[in-house]
């Protein structure tokens, strides 16, 4: 296959050293391989801001929507319910994963381009003392938007309410203070920011909040509490692990900390991201996020309207000079999306807008 580099949300563009780490195989019972494992839990509470005496961390399984599925249908009981608050594709999804539970919810469904609002979360949880949860993503991949977790954690615990972030494509990129944030449960997965392969997602727990699930369980190779016991003592996972992505994420983590932490990476990220945004717009590109809410992870951008423009010819003329881009994920406007965070740097922000030029000026006979 032709190589490329991502410009995507995740997966991302790997470094040579973190794929090489997969190149060993190992057994799920070695004592070595458990304690990484356990190095691995240890290096996320820290990467939080959290203690292992208030937090725990549960590897599981599987994409990002595996972990968040394991977290609502593990914690939320028969009789309890969830606020989600949803701007775009991925907090709609947690209402699908209800749906398939069948566990209690409403619905405060926000416009793709804005923030769910705190004072608003505040007044529904004031009005309806059945809901006992309140969830909602943290960068919302669908547009590029940033919610604000910080405010909505204030008002949940304001409420005495459990609150639950999807931080899948912010986590180790951006710093998020959890226990300072109110957060209760907060998910992310291994090729994201942390920039490992796709493979297992990773649940941060408040201790308490974890133990309390005991018996709510709705799945079994989901089942968040159970999953953790069996880790917690020695490293051990349930179920047959993705030892080749753990080895490769437990070198993420250590080259991580080599950049110079979350504060280098986010600098990083962001610094691609408000390049990419200027010399877009330099070739006419419109961002559909303004700048108040636009995060530094991906940025949807609106279809240039002074050429003739077809996405499957755009992508394949990119690709074939060495990027892969996404297309749009808003149903009802005409936009594409271009991440920036991976293994990624200026010369690469550089060189993509230096092809998207040379794409506009041959569709304008240039």
């Amino acid at each position: 296959m032709n190589q490329y580099k991502l410009l995507t949300p995740g997966p991302l563009t790997t470094t040579d050293s973190v794929k090489k780490e997969m190149m060993a195989d190992r057994c799920t019972w070695d004592d070595d391989y458990k304690a990484v494992t356990q190095d691995i839990r240890r290096r996320l509470l820290k990467l939080a801001g959290v203690s292992d005496q208030e937090y725990t961390t549960v590897l599981m399984q599987g994409s990002g929507t595996f972990g968040v599925e394991s977290i609502f249908s593990s914690v939320i009981g028969d009789h309890e319910k969830v606020l989600i608050c949803s701007n775009g594709a991925y907090g709609e999804r947690m209402t699908q994963i209800c749906d398939r539970n069948r566990i209690s919810y409403v619905h405060y469904q926000q416009v793709y381009d804005k923030v769910p609002d705190a004072s608003e979360v505040a007044r529904r949880l004031e009005e309806d003392p059945s809901i006992t949860h309140v969830a909602m993503v943290h960068s919302e991949t669908t547009s590029g938007i940033l919610n604000d977790i910080q405010s909505v954690g204030k008002a949940v615990k304001a409420a005495g309410r459990t609150f639950i972030v999807d931080a899948m494509s912010s986590f180790g990129g951006m710093e998020i203070p959890v226990a300072e944030w109110g957060i209760d449960f907060l998910v992310s997965s291994a090729n994201k920011c942390i920039q490992g392969v796709p493979g297992f997602s990773f649940i941060i727990c408040r201790r308490d909040q974890l133990l309390a699930s005991e018996g709510k369980a709705r799945s079994l190779s989901l089942d968040l509490l159970d999953q953790w016991k069996c880790m917690e003592k020695d490293g051990k996972w349930r179920y047959t692990s993705p030892t080749h992505v753990v080895l490769a994420f437990a070198q993420a983590l250590k080259e991580l900390d080599a950049e110079g932490g979350i504060p280098a990476r986010c600098k990083r990220y962001t610094e691609n991201n408000r390049l990419l945004i200027q010399k877009m717009k330099e070739l006419g590109f419109t961002t559909y996020i303004d700048s108040t809410h636009q995060g530094p992870i991906i940025t949807t951008f609106f279809y240039p309207s002074n050429v003739s423009f077809q996405f499957p010819e755009f992508y394949q003329y990119i690709k074939e000079r060495g990027y892969a881009i996404y297309p749009g994920k808003l149903t009802d406007l005409d936009t594409f999306r271009i991440g920036n965070i991976g293994e990624i740097y200026q010369e690469d922000i550089e060189k993509l807008v230096q092809i998207i030029g040379s794409f506009l000026a041959e569709k304008r006979g240039e």
